[in-house]
């Protein structure tokens, strides 16, 4: 079920996929607007960032970049029960990926009790060129069709519809989708217990309206 700002004050966001599919570039590329080509394996890292709606009404929105391994059964399935949305990344170049992406699917959709908790299936790596155009085709048509779910493709690398993917979430819970920059903003990230970090605090931020 979607939820209303009026009904809930703090979204969270929640990226999913494979290790290496891009999940971290993919948010810190629209979080700080950096790409870092080397892959750091991702435990668990919450980032967590203020908006005001077109109302005036300030929301929270928590993204949560989670593990690619499944190494850690429980700390996922906690992670989707808490989602409201969810970004299901994979790697346009690495069809495997996609075939995790069904499972998580299928994960989220028993663990949400719901046949169509909001989602977006995002194809990341589109920079390294167009080979897989007919891996798109079967994935657009089981994407769109089968799971009635938004497919985007998107490059990290080269900041492609970045932006795109969180406006679509956005609207899948029902918030005013429209990106644009603000004079001030706060983004820290938020440790967490199995993986203690200090936070990180920056400025600048970017505003829905």
């Amino acid at each position: 079920m979607s939820l209303s700002v009026k009904e809930k004050n703090h979204i969270r966001l929640v990226f999913l996929g494979a290790a290496g599919v891009g999940k971290t570039a993919l948010i810190h590329r629209f979080l700080q607007d950096t790409f870092d080509p080397k892959h750091r394996r991702t435990v668990e890292e919450l980032h967590s960032t203020e908006y005001e709606t077109a109302e005036g009404t300030q929301v929270t929105i928590e993204i949560l970049d989670t593990t690619g391994s499944y190494e850690f059964p429980a700390m996922r399935k906690l992670s989707m029960r808490c989602g409201d949305a969810f970004a299901l990344i994979y790697s346009v170049d690495n069809p495997e990926s996609f075939e995790i992406v069904q499972r998580l699917r299928e994960e989220i959709l028993d663990a949400k009790e719901e046949k169509s908790p909001p989602m977006v299936v995002v194809g990341n790596k589109k920079d390294n060129g167009d080979a897989q155009k007919v891996f798109w085709d079967d994935v657009m048509g089981m994407v769109e069709l089968e799971w009635n779910c938004r497919l985007l493709e998107t490059s990290a690398k080269e900041n492609l519809n970045v932006t795109e993917v969180f406006r679509e979430l956005l609207r899948e819970v029902n918030l005013p989708c429209r990106l644009s920059p603000a004079l001030r903003k706060r983004r820290e990230t938020i440790p967490n217990e199995q993986n203690p970090k200090p936070p990180m605090n920056k400025t600048n931020s970017c505003s829905i309206c």
